[in-house]
């Protein structure tokens, strides 16, 4: 058999594990604040999201497309096939390693991190598209800051809307609420989150010279959007405690206010076709809404290794990815 072939095998074996751990990962993320108000069970819960993340990843292509051209242009790319199993392998691997910790980093980080080092380390710093590259990194770095921002004035609207509401009354209502939520949360996440592993199977397509355009093909869609729902269902409950009670101590309307600031900033990139971090964005989200209630109340030292791990995600995963590259071209 042909070594692309091969080649392009493994990494349609490898993307789909990603999107499936990917799945387990950032499931948490999606229903970490309705699980930690009991608005739902985590059985409950999770196999919401697995439905509503699979139905999403169905829904859109174009996060998909970005992914796939706009950090290296598969159609000039050697050893295309070897560089993208390399930046699979380093994004999976960060993946476990954060899962196993409870940490909750970002899943698009570590892909899009390791894609980028996968290639310098092919080709070297000119195989990059800058624009595009840049126009990502810059959408991953504002997206947390707008999450912020929109849940400490949700939770500030919602404070004033319910001011003659006794708290028991308020939290009994938007516990009740909180399913929508939940549910809206899972479907933007699977518009976003799910896309990146079709993407990437794309470029591995273009590469070997199985498909000449950018379109996205529907065995491609319909299999990672599996691979999401599947790992969804499994969950991961380390990072839902994380996310969910170690930041700050949630009641329904928190947690409320921090899906629906979310789902709106991550539905909103994926309108204008950018790769965000629903990690980031999420816990942002918790963040603005836990201070527009009492900034003593967010556990800022608990904030502050999230914000940590954000930032060495991406340079760690580049690192990961070139060395894997490395190890990969001695074999084949």
């Amino acid at each position: 058999m042909d070594v692309v072939l091969i080649l392009t095998i493994l990494v349609v074996i490898f993307a789909l594990a990603f999107d499936f751990i990917n799945g387990f990962h950032d499931t948490a993320n999606a229903i970490a604040t309705s699980v930690s108000t009991r608005a739902l069970s985590p059985r409950v819960a999770v196999m919401l999201a697995a439905v509503m993340n699979f139905i999403g990843a169905l829904t859109f292509t174009g996060v998909a497309k970005t992914i796939s051209k706009d950090i290296v242009d598969p159609f000039m790319l050697e050893n295309g096939s070897l560089v993208i199993l390399a930046a699979l392998l380093s994004a999976i691997a960060w993946n476990l390693i954060t899962w196993y910790f409870g940490i909750p980093s970002s899943s698009s980080h570590a892909l899009i991190g390791s894609i980028a080092g996968a290639a310098v380390s092919a080709a070297g710093l000119g195989i990059l598209n800058y624009e595009g590259f840049f126009k990502i990194l810059q959408a991953l770095l504002i997206s947390p800051f707008l999450a912020l921002a929109v849940g400490f004035l949700m939770m500030s609207l919602f404070k004033i809307l319910f001011k003659k509401n006794t708290l028991y009354k308020t939290n009994k209502g938007f516990r009740f609420f909180q399913i929508g939520t939940a549910a809206l949360q899972s479907f933007t996440h699977g518009t976003n989150d799910a896309q990146k592993a079709m993407g990437i199977m794309t470029m591995a397509l273009i590469a070997a010279e199985l498909q000449s355009t950018d379109e996205i093909q529907t065995w491609v869609r319909v299999s990672a959007a599996v691979a999401m729902g599947l790992g969804t269902s499994i969950g991961g409950y380390k990072i839902i405690k994380t996310v969910g009670g170690k930041i700050m101590k949630i009641r329904p309307v928190n947690g409320a206010a921090a899906d629906l600031s979310s789902a709106l900033i991550i539905f909103g990139a994926t309108t204008i076709h950018l790769p965000v971090s629903t990690t980031h964005v999420i816990s942002s989200a918790i963040m603005g809404v836990g201070s527009a209630q009492r900034v003593k109340g967010v556990k800022w030292g608990v904030a502050r290794k999230i914000v940590l791990t954000w930032v060495i995600t991406l340079p760690i995963c580049a690192l990961l990815a070139g060395i894997f590259f490395q190890i990969l071209n001695l074999f084949f």
